[in-house]
């Protein structure tokens, strides 16, 4: 005899449709993990950068807050050479409350401007997704 094996059992390539439908489960489940997984990392991103930003605007906010106090010492010194004291100090309290309005008036325009924060990566990866689904499901 020379060497011929018998061949081993014939693998069905045909699944049934439970098979399949808990397949098309598993993998959808699995998608939607990663899909959620995503979202979380890119929300994660944003808000260390976030953190980051304000942190270093916060610092930016008190370094300016101390040089319009010195400027404003600066203002009223030099005033009260032509007024007095009171008055000198008074204008100058006045201009810097008119100024405070106007920019507290735009932050808040631009804060209702503002969109909410939304992760537009795995947003776009969703709708891609859904899109392919639905291509797949009408072959």
């Amino acid at each position: 005899m020379t060497g011929t094996t018998t061949p081993g059992p014939v693998r069905d390539e045909h699944h049934s449709v439970g098979e399949l439908v808990n397949q098309a489960t598993e993998q959808l489940s699995r998608l939607l993990r990663q899909e959620l997984a995503l979202a979380k990392e890119e929300l994660a991103a944003k808000g260390r950068r976030a953190g980051r930003g304000g942190g270093l605007l916060g610092a930016a906010g008190a370094f300016a807050y101390a040089g319009l106090l010195a400027t404003a010492g600066t203002a009223i010194a030099a005033l009260s050479l032509v007024l007095s004291v009171w008055a000198a100090a008074l204008i100058v309290t006045a201009v810097l409350f008119v100024i405070a309005a106007v920019l507290g008036a735009t932050g808040r325009a631009q804060l209702r401007k503002a969109a909410p924060p939304t992760p537009e990566e795995a947003l776009g990866s969703v709708k891609a997704d859904v899109e392919e689904i639905k291509e797949r499901a009408h072959r």
